[in-house]
């Protein structure tokens, strides 16, 4: 039990960096400080507590954690720094010397924050209160359960943690442990918990989603269908998913549902076999396209993004040419395009020839200007069609935007009453920007 009389009065700020997995985690750890006393930060206040969940997926992400907790020091003088998250568990020694920095937790401490911070307060003159508390990475075994908001129409329910996939560029499975994951009863209960509070939509999160079921012997299918009876949800959607792990049952599931909508998101990483093989991916391109096809087949209008890396290890012109043009010839609707980071410790630093920092930010731009056509001819194939609309609340001065079941963009003029409904529109062209659909003429997507 910890003694929370030393968090009384104290307030909190939080910096999150890093996927979506990150922000729902960082939800989490804010409601049990909020449990035990502390509060957050209000705008121009200092806090007394400075949060810091960090990321470490590249080489430009780990310099933006250094910049987050110079940042929090600077805003924050006096006080008491937290960090954690991938780059505090890879890197703790090294964060745990930067100046102001009181606690570096591991992701096995992670869920523990309360009980660590309470022993600093406590004891601040007691250096073993302080520094790095790090398990290594097959000592990494819990399940902590995390569900935000993303604002009040979309929430982020943590549903996996880890990987066993050891891709040869990636340190997630050195961060993170290895693949674990919530009983599906657990989960249905936390997506009840999601409706009661009017949440309507709920994107499924975790570090390999597919991968469901290690610690459980549950599969992904069956939590998809106990989330799909889930009484007051109205939307589901699936985050990254392995290509080797989408089943036919998946895709037909999900093709069924009235809740699970019509979005995929799948890593290809690369349209080359032979750069996929230095990769240690899974899976070839016969195998990806198959995919598109069978989920084309069974939601005609599904969009799919597709998260692609340039620059690799080994990935020379003519196999960077293979990826461009496999894209080029596949359907989807939007690119995620990373440039390769050396990581420490990964097999990809053995390979040659290395990609020069110019040729990776060229192979980008190219893939890019690619992605934007794609979605703009998806977009383009909806104008003049009825959909269905989950509108979000906007910034003062700014249009409201909501997304259609199939994560088509929708702009409209500010209408306060319409956040978190859900209406029927008939879509028109462009913005001005080009970056949503407006409502056709007489679509006003009133209830």
């Amino acid at each position: 039990m910890v003694d929370t009389s030393c968090f009384q009065d104290k307030k909190a700020a939080y910096y999150t960096l890093g996927c979506k997995l990150n922000f729902s985690e960082t939800s989490t750890l804010a409601r049990l400080l909020r449990e035990a006393g502390v509060r957050e930060v209000r705008r121009g206040e200092v806090a007394d507590l400075c949060i810091i969940n960090t990321c470490s997926v590249t080489e430009v992400a780990d310099k933006k954690c250094r910049q987050a907790i110079h940042a929090a020091r600077r805003r924050h003088p006096g006080a008491r720094i937290v960090v954690t998250g991938c780059y505090a568990q890879l890197k703790p020694e090294a964060i745990a010397r930067m100046e102001g920095v009181d606690l570096v937790l591991g992701a096995e401490q992670k869920g523990q924050l309360p009980r660590y911070l309470a022993r600093l307060l406590e004891h601040p003159a007691d250096e073993s209160c302080r520094g790095a508390f790090v398990s290594p990475f097959r000592d990494i075994r819990s399940f902590a359960p995390s569900c935000s908001c993303g604002g009040r129409t979309r929430y982020f329910l943590k549903v996996q943690d880890g990987c066993d996939y050891f891709c040869s560029y990636c340190t997630i499975p050195l961060a993170r442990g290895r693949s674990r994951n919530a009983p599906v009863r657990s989960l249905q209960e936390q997506a009840g918990k999601v409706a009661a509070e009017g949440g309507k939509e709920i994107v499924l999160t975790g570090v390999n989603i597919g991968d469901f079921g290690k610690t459980t012997g549950e599969r992904f299918i069956d939590l998809l269908r106990a989330l799909d009876g889930v009484e007051g949800i109205e939307r589901y959607r699936v985050s990254s998913l392995e290509p080797d792990l989408i089943g036919g049952d998946v895709i037909d599931f999900m093709a069924a549902s009235r809740k699970f909508m019509p979005h995929f998101h799948i890593p290809l990483q690369s349209g080359s076999d032979e750069v996929l093989r230095l990769m240690r991916r899974r899976y070839d391109t016969a195998l990806f396209a198959s995919l598109l096809d069978r989920i084309h087949a069974a939601m005609p209008d599904v969009f799919i993004g597709i998260d692609v890396i340039v620059g690799m290890r080994g990935e020379t012109e003519s196999l960077f040419r293979e990826t461009y043009d496999f894209l080029s010839r596949s359907d989807f609707a939007q690119l995620h395009v990373f440039s390769y980071s050396e990581r420490p410790g990964t097999k990809a630093l053995q390979i040659t020839p290395i990609v020069p920092p110019e040729v990776k930010h060229e192979r980008s731009r190219l893939l890019l200007d690619l992605s934007e056509k794609k979605t703009k001819d998806f977009y383009r194939r909806h104008i003049g069609r009825a959909a269905r609309v989950l509108w979000e609340h906007a910034r003062p001065g700014e249009p409201m935007h909501g997304f259609t079941e199939n994560y088509i963009r929708v702009e409209r003029p500010d209408c306060p009453e319409l956040d978190n409904h859900i209406t029927d529109v008939r879509l028109g062209g462009f913005n001005s920007d080009e970056t949503a659909l407006l409502l056709a003429s007489g679509g006003s997507g009133q209830d």
